[in-house]
């Protein structure tokens, strides 16, 4: 239990659900409950998806292309910082609604998977945090066990996500369209500047990793 608890709550601290919040409904807002509730489904669905092909085949993938985790984490910082921008200067949620087409599914299974499911909950910390769980793995007694731990924590953190998600409609009546938009901007400030951070330390790792800077 120890693992799951650490590991659940390092996920649910990464992937926030309180700051995919504003996102969703930005994205959603202009939906009725039954369809935020299927595109916040959809999202957990595929976030779920992406977290066990990083658990399985994550370390694989890397190795076999060459690709170090401070990559990742410029690369992942470089569409945080774009998504976290498009955020800070987004539409009021009631312009979007009225400029909405009818019959829009696939453009909620779009926004279902880009970038609710991936940059917003599993973004380059959620990556990386899963591919150090693989060491874990490797090097426990009982691989089984460690698994079983590891996918039941990712399992119930995206199950806690949901939850949150669905209660969008609660939390749009109560502090409205203008609350949404500032919520949005807010978090689009935060977004940009945890993608500026990635960048800069996957660029450190970069450097010291290739010699051209010690870790002092």
């Amino acid at each position: 239990m120890t693992l799951f608890i650490a590991t659940f709550s390092t996920l649910l601290a990464i992937i926030n659900p309180l700051e995919a919040l504003p996102v969703f409904l930005q994205l959603a807002g202009h939906d009725d409950d039954r369809q935020r509730r299927r595109i916040a489904r959809r999202a957990c669905l595929y976030a779920v998806a992406l977290m066990f092909f990083f658990f399985i085949f994550g370390t694989l993938v890397l190795r076999a292309f060459g690709i170090p985790l401070s990559m990742v984490r410029i690369v992942g910082g470089i569409i945080l910082t774009h998504l976290g921008f498009q955020l800070f200067s987004a539409r009021p949620v009631a312009a979007a609604k009225d400029d909405a087409p009818d019959g829009q599914s696939a453009a909620d299974d779009d926004v279902a998977f880009v970038p609710l499911a991936m940059p917003i909950m599993v973004g380059p910390g959620a990556i990386a945090t899963i591919l150090g769980m693989t060491s874990l793995v490797k090097n426990a007694t009982s691989e089984v066990v460690t698994s079983l731990e590891i996918s039941a924590a990712i399992l119930a953190t995206m199950l806690v996500t949901y939850l949150v998600l669905r209660a969008a409609k609660v939390v749009l009546a109560r502090i409205g369209p203008r609350g949404v938009d500032a919520a949005t901007r807010i978090v689009g400030f935060f977004v940009s500047a945890m993608g500026m951070g990635l960048i800069f330390h996957g660029v450190i790792e970069a450097l010291q990793t290739y010699g051209l800077a010690t870790g002092h």
